[in-house]
């Protein structure tokens, strides 16, 4: 694949990825000057005022072009392919969205606080969004199969890594030894740490109220898929910059 034949989109896709990574990734760096400022709610309300109108954004722009470019494997026809992404995918959603963080936080409606976590889907890989980030890339790649999602692959696996190494900095400034000895007691690659016998799995910890709520939304994610062609076709029917479309 040659820059000849990467479609338009997909270096806007890469400008909204940028976005969207300077958008968390920098408001991760000023956190805490930001809370010191104008308090941890306050804060939270900017920062998701910034980051879901960009998420939004930048899913619907990914749903309209997912298959622009080139198509460079169709994989679609393989018998066993269908359940083996499904399942794949699931698995990326624990990772992705391992409810390690108290959700009344998002919102607000509680103060957001940084914590360590060594629990859960911690014992398993340190950095389990990147992880699941990474999963569901290779999920969606091999699906589609087209330069736009290996160039929105290529650039989400890129920011998760740089976040890796963002947020082991960000708390290593923040929590000190605390943080030393949880790195030492955990892997980022996942299970490496539970092999080499630096952790022990406790599967009493996954048996939460939010590991059911995450199986509710792989299942609504799943039967959702047939509005997607529907939603993507409508998508750029917005007032969207001339940019976007």
């Amino acid at each position: 694949m040659f820059p000849a034949d990467l479609h338009h989109s997909s270096f806007v896709m890469l400008g909204l990825l940028a976005l969207f990574a300077l958008i968390h990734s920098g408001g991760a760096a000023i956190r805490s000057r930001a809370e010191s400022l104008i308090g941890a709610r306050a804060w939270r309300l900017i920062f998701v005022g910034a980051s879901a109108p960009s998420a939004v954004v930048l899913i619907g722009y990914f749903l309209a072009h997912r298959y622009d470019g080139v198509r460079l494997w169709n994989l679609q026809g393989l018998p066993g392919m269908v359940p083996m992404i499904f399942a794949l995918t699931a698995i990326s959603f624990f990772f992705l969205y391992p409810a390690t963080y108290n959700l009344l936080e998002i919102p607000a409606l509680l103060k957001p606080e940084v914590r360590l976590y060594a629990t859960g889907i911690i014992r398993i890989s340190r950095h389990p969004q990147a992880i699941g980030q990474i999963l569901w890339c290779f999920t969606h790649g091999l699906w589609i199969g087209s330069s736009f999602m290996m160039v929105t692959c290529v650039g989400l696996i890129c920011h998760h890594l740089f976040a890796v190494w963002h947020g082991d900095r960000r708390l290593k400034a923040k929590f000190g030894d605390a943080f030393e000895e949880l790195r030492r007691s955990t892997s980022i690659f996942p299970f490496l740490a539970v092999i080499d016998g630096r952790q022990k799995l406790q599967w009493n910890e996954f048996l939460r109220p939010s590991q059911l709520g995450i199986c509710v939304a792989v299942g609504v994610f799943w039967w959702a898929h047939q509005f997607i062609l529907t939603a993507s076709n409508e998508f750029l029917s917005w007032q969207l910059p001339e940019l976007l479309r």
